[in-house]
């Protein structure tokens, strides 16, 4: 380094030293967006439900059985104060059952406009995230049942993750009258 006493050159010296020693910036990599959802089981299928259609996952609580109403109507649960109608979906679908087992079994709460419900499912399968570009509208094999509850489904690893649209089961009069 030259002895300079100029402040202008000795910080022009810097920059050139900098700039020699300095790393380039990391390499620019395709970000992929991701639809992301809560993963349920139910009749030994895969669904997953929008992140923003399910408030709470419970374990089934205790609830008070209700006369007079239809067999998938489980009851009413005192959450926190608030009455939440317990239901079973397998029941509502008529789906069989997978198994004799309750202890796996959870409550995804869902609250749209006026209905705050929980729904049983036979158990949770934690986030699952998706890329957006996966997705596909028709979702053949699903049970007939199902059909006006899917609005899709995402493939990943040889398995089909059906998308459960829960907008859909609360517009459904037959899941509001619940009296038998």
């Amino acid at each position: 380094m030259s002895i300079t006493t100029d402040p202008f050159a000795v910080l022009a010296e810097i920059e050139a030293k900098s700039k020699a020693l300095a790393e380039g910036l990391p390499a620019q990599e395709d970000v992929i967006e991701l639809w992301n959802g809560i993963g349920f089981s139910l009749a030994g299928l895969h669904f997953v439900a929008a992140m923003g259609e399910v408030v709470e996952i419970l374990p089934v609580p205790r609830f008070t059985q209700i006369p007079g109403v239809k067999t998938w109507m489980q009851g009413v649960a005192n959450v926190r104060g608030r009455l939440l109608p317990i239901m079973d979906l397998t029941s509502f679908f008529e789906l069989p059952q997978q198994t004799r087992s309750t202890r796996n079994r959870r409550v995804l709460v869902i609250e749209q406009g006026d209905v705050f419900s929980g729904l049983i499912v036979d158990g949770v399968l934690g986030m699952q995230y998706f890329p957006v570009d996966s997705f596909q509208k028709d979702a053949p094999d699903i049970p007939e049942v199902l059909r006006p509850y899917v609005s899709g489904f995402y493939a990943r690893s040889n398995e089909r993750w059906i998308v459960f649209d829960t907008t859909s089961l609360v517009a459904d009069s037959n899941f509001i009258n619940v009296a038998q």
